[in-house]
């Protein structure tokens, strides 16, 4: 059972779902209506946050199982914790100022990085070891 990975997937999905919150509250505060995505740089700046963790999403999360199922349930999960943490560094960052986004990014992208290096790594030791 990969308990641990399973909560931190549902907190990934649980951040994912305030972002969504938060764009929903800026469309409010900023005037900026449905469709629309731009006409106001702090909305801008919301929106770009949640569409930015949907992009990451599917790169984090198979890599994440996968690195469960491989390696480690344990440190899948503490890595998986890394990437929200840098997540919510992102969300703070990039919220004040779009130059403020980078050390959050660059946590999110190192975590989602060794997830997916070291799942792929075990599945070809895997490969060619049996």
């Amino acid at each position: 059972m990969y308990h641990f990975t399973a909560l931190v997937t549902c907190l990934a999905i649980l951040f994912y779902f305030f972002t969504s919150i938060q764009v929903s509250k800026a469309r409010a505060a900023f005037g900026i209506k449905v469709p629309a995505t731009s006409g106001n740089p702090d909305f801008e700046r919301v929106f770009r946050v949640q569409m930015n963790t949907l992009e990451w999403m599917p790169i984090f999360l198979p890599s994440l199982w996968l690195f469960a199922v491989y390696i480690s349930d344990a440190v899948a999960a503490g890595l998986g914790v890394v990437w929200i943490a840098g997540r919510i560094l992102y969300l703070i960052g990039y919220s004040e100022a779009a130059a403020k986004r980078g050390r959050g990014f660059g946590i999110q992208a190192s975590a989602a990085i060794i997830l997916w290096v070291g799942a792929l790594g075990a599945i070809a030791w895997r490969l060619i070891h049996g």
